[in-house]
């Protein structure tokens, strides 16, 4: 047994060696893996963050004095117990006492403890009673939380009528692994609440879904955000600066990827400021009464999903974990009216964007859903129509249809038999309505590379189109052929406009007036820099 015991010992001991020594490894990696976060927390920091408001400062004095308290204390009670059982030890020979109470000591051991409880609460009150004093504030900022994001509404003061939404900007190749993590390894974002030098600002916060918590250190505030209710708190910063803080409430997946990021700006330089995002607001107001390009919807489309969707679904539309891919979805592809109807109101882990989202934010992405990656729908969603569906009338149509093309040669004179069958309605389901068709425009077909055969997918553009047509018989429809970039000028200039003229013969099949179509050449029969995009026809109302 005592051998065992020796070498249980030796044991242990190599195991702790072990663990120590991994640790100072790792605490050594850690140390070298980032610097200091400018505005954030520090390298093995174990004190509070420099404050630069009043009120950090009172909780760190409030830190310094509760922190002494409680050492004297410590100190105290201990030293006490150690002295008693070092110098009345048994082995010294002394007896101890024999007494049942003593009201002294009693008396003591509560008026003392009540003394330093006084004594903590008095200035700890104090501090709380400034942290609530919401009065006379300068500037009010409405702070919303989302999963996982922060909204931005500037309510009163200057700024006023400024709104934003402020998401983490860190490469996602940095969160998966990929890449070196930089200095502020997610505590960075795209837009970060800006206010000016020595005001007082006002935070009202609530949130859109679960419970969030806006908490900056270096200004010694935390509040919670609750749907449903409405807190307030306010910090008047001292100091020109970028300060980081976090959401400190587990609010679900991305919880450790909405940070709060602060820009603390000069009087002039915050005048500047909403000078210039008022401008900005001005300049990229979103009509919801506007007809949107392919383009123009597609463009906004991906800064809407860069900003709001990519965090879940991935840069490249494949999803990760829970969240589906929507790269080659049977939603992305299938009918519009359950795309919409899910970004709406949302789907098991995916919130709903009603609130979040304007019209014009919900048909670009949706738009841009169905017509990126491997995904061509070739269909458009209008502001319209999104407003339609808020009200309960869902657009129609979407999806491919399950007609072949006919085999046919590429001259243009081939093309009618594969139109005819391309344009006959899809035998799954009703026809959409001419209004709602009509809303769809402009419209696009894709094509194969090298191909002016009419794909199999193109009679929901081709419908869209008569449909158009059919509600507006005055009116005249334009075609756009484009190719990639490969080949040369001549040839590619031909086959835009082969697959041009095989759009307008399936027009004709599908009862639109010969007459009434305008073969449109481009100023370059180039699509874009994107080949599966460029190679299309464009079909939209002529001017």
């Amino acid at each position: 047994m005592e051998i065992l015991g020796k070498d249980a010992m030796k044991t242990i001991k190599r195991a702790l060696a072990g663990v120590l020594a991994a640790g100072a490894l790792l605490n050594a990696g850690v140390a070298l893996a980032v610097n200091d976060s400018p505005g954030g927390p520090a390298v093995n920091e174990i004190n509070f963050q420099q404050p630069v408001t009043k009120i950090a400062e009172e909780l760190y004095g409030l830190h310094i004095f509760m922190l002494i308290i409680c050492t004297v204390i410590f100190l105290g009670v201990f030293g006490v117990m150690f002295y008693s059982v070092v110098k009345h030890r048994k082995s010294k020979g002394f007896k101890p006492a024999h007494f049942h109470e003593s009201t002294t000591v009693e008396i003591i051991w509560t008026i003392v403890p009540f003394i330093i409880v006084i004594l903590m609460a008095l200035p700890a009150t104090k501090a709380v009673v400034a942290m609530k004093d919401t009065t006379n504030a300068d500037l009010t900022v409405k702070v919303t939380g989302y999963q996982w994001k922060w909204g931005y509404d500037y309510v009163k003061g200057p700024g006023e009528g400024i709104s934003f939404l402020s998401t983490l900007s860190t490469p996602r190749s940095q969160v998966n692994g990929q890449e070196p993590i930089s200095d502020l390894y997610l505590q960075e974002v795209d837009n970060p609440l800006v206010v000016p030098v020595d005001k007082k600002i006002r935070i009202i916060t609530t949130a859109n879904d679960v419970v969030h918590s806006w908490y900056v250190p270096a200004f010694g505030v935390k509040q919670d955000a609750i749907p449903g209710f409405v807190r307030d708190t306010w910090f008047k910063a001292e100091k020109v600066g970028v300060y980081r803080g976090f959401c400190t409430e587990l609010c679900g997946k991305e919880h450790a990827y909405m940070p709060v990021v602060v820009n603390v700006l000069s009087a002039d330089d915050y005048t500047k400021w909403v000078d210039a995002q008022k401008k900005k607001m001005a300049s990229s107001t979103d009509d919801p009464n506007k007809t949107y390009t392919m383009d123009e919807l597609k463009t906004r489309g991906a800064q809407v999903y860069a900003s709001n969707c990519a965090v879940c679904h991935q840069p490249t539309g494949k999803g990760a974990g829970q969240f589906p891919a929507i790269d080659g979805s049977k939603i992305a592809n299938g009918p519009v009216a359950e795309h919409v109807n899910i970004v709406l109101h949302g789907k098991g882990a995916m919130p709903p964007w009603q609130t979040t989202l304007n019209d014009v934010e919900i048909a670009s992405v949706v738009t841009y859903e169905r017509n990126s990656w491997s995904n061509h729908a070739g269909d458009m969603l209008q502001p319209k129509q999104v407003a339609d569906a808020r009200n309960g009338k869902m657009p129609e149509g979407g999806g491919t249809t399950a007609a072949a093309a006919a085999s046919a040669p590429e001259a243009a004179s081939a093309a009618a038999p594969a139109a005819a069958e391309a344009s006959a309605p899809a035998a799954s389901g009703a026809e959409a309505t001419p209004a709602a068709q009509a809303a769809g425009l402009p419209a696009s077909v894709y094509f194969e590379t090298g191909k002016s055969t009419l794909p199999a997918d193109a009679n929901n553009a081709v419908q869209t189109a008569a449909a158009y047509a059919k509600a507006h018989p005055d009116a005249k429809i334009a075609l756009s052929g484009f190719t990639d970039a490969t080949g040369g000028a001549d040839l590619n200039a031909d086959l835009a406009k082969k697959r041009a003229q095989a759009v307008r013969d399936a027009l004709k099949a599908a009862g639109v007036a010969e007459e009434r179509i305008v073969l449109k050449k481009p100023e370059s029969v180039t699509g874009g820099t994107d080949a599966k995009e460029a190679r299309r026809v464009e079909i939209s109302p002529a001017a």
